[in-house]
């Protein structure tokens, strides 16, 4: 007789919003690719100073990574750009980053780095970067936007679209 299966619950569904920028915080619009998942890979991270100054872009690349490290890897360099004390707003399009930030840090710190089903968490090395990070500023909030969308109806989110060009640029030149 086969084992009853397991019900899952009904997955919630994530609504994008429009971000705004709190006053004194700084946007930091991410984004990760990969040529081949493993391949070579570039991540971008775009802040939006606080101040409302010109945003600064950054990116760079790794000739033998995943996609997923780009994204989490996007996230860390743009944080490390600020200065200790800021307050920020990750803005990506990787759900991935954002439950493992907003969902799964707790569960998996508690579990000594180790998902429900006990296996080691994946690219734990930059999760744990990441959350270093995050104690060293004020705040961090993070924020979700449907990736690949341009055009006039998506005016308000160029700047995901610049930094996935930005990324697979840094991936072709990192290949």
């Amino acid at each position: 007789m086969p084992a009853p299966r397991r019900r899952s619950r009904p997955r919630a569904k994530i609504v994008e919003r429009p971000v705004e920028q709190l006053l004194g915080e700084a946007l930091v619009w991410t984004d990760g690719a990969c040529k081949g998942n493993p391949g070579p890979g570039g991540w971008a991270a775009i802040v939006v100073p606080a101040d409302g100054g010109e945003p600064l872009e950054y990116s760079g690349g790794d000739p033998a990574t995943t996609n997923n490290r780009m994204e989490y890897t996007a996230a860390l360099e743009g944080m490390r750009s600020l200065p200790a004390g800021s307050r920020v707003c990750i803005v990506t399009d990787s759900q991935l980053m954002l439950n493992s930030m907003t969902r799964w840090i707790t569960g998996w710190k508690r579990k000594g780095w180790k998902t429900a089903s006990g296996d080691p968490v994946k690219n734990q090395d930059l999760v744990m970067a990441l959350d270093s990070e995050v104690g060293r500023h004020e705040t961090v909030r993070w924020h979700w936007v449907r990736g690949h969308e341009t055009g006039d109806g998506h005016a308000h989110k160029a700047l995901n679209d610049r930094a996935d060009r930005l990324a697979v640029a840094a991936a072709a030149a990192a290949a």
